[in-house]
């Protein structure tokens, strides 16, 4: 059976980017290394939650975009700060919406589960309400979300 994975390409900076999701996220590793002929790293295969990536030092051919995130689904705000700075730490930066770039340029999301219970709020005045008190946020703040919707 096929299987699928993330491949992300750096300029030169794949090992020091699986190093610092696998160390960020537990229950996830570096797999693999494989090397040029010069000895430098070409790509890092590593497992984040269960999810497969495979890092590749490319070039400055490619850049990354808003067009790929990876998204974090927070049980609460403690995890949605740790996320947060933890990705924006050393150059990252923030958007909007629970958004953010981290120091290699990768964007990723940063979502409490919480977001999703108010937007779907069965009263469409309070899930418009809590999506206009998103749109003004950064990093999102469980506790203005549920204010939103009371």
């Amino acid at each position: 059976m096929p299987t699928l994975s993330h491949m992300l390409w750096f300029n030169d900076q794949a090992e020091d980017a699986a190093d610092l999701y696998t160390n960020l996220f537990k229950e996830s590793q570096i797999l693999n290394k494989s090397h040029r002929p010069d000895g430098g790293v070409f790509t890092v295969e590593f497992e984040l939650m269960g999810a497969r990536y495979t890092a590749l030092n490319g070039g400055d051919m490619f850049t990354f975009t808003e067009a790929f995130s990876i998204v974090i689904l927070c049980n609460d705000q403690s995890e949605v700060d740790t996320y947060w700075d933890a990705l924006t730490a050393d150059g990252g930066s923030p958007g909007r919406c629970g958004w953010l770039k981290d120091k290699f340029d990768v964007s990723w999301q940063i979502i409490p589960k919480q977001l999703g219970e108010c937007l779907g709020n069965p009263d469409s005045s309070k899930a418009e309400a809590a999506m206009n008190a998103m749109m003004g946020m950064s990093k999102l703040i469980v506790s203005e979300l549920e204010a939103a919707v009371k």
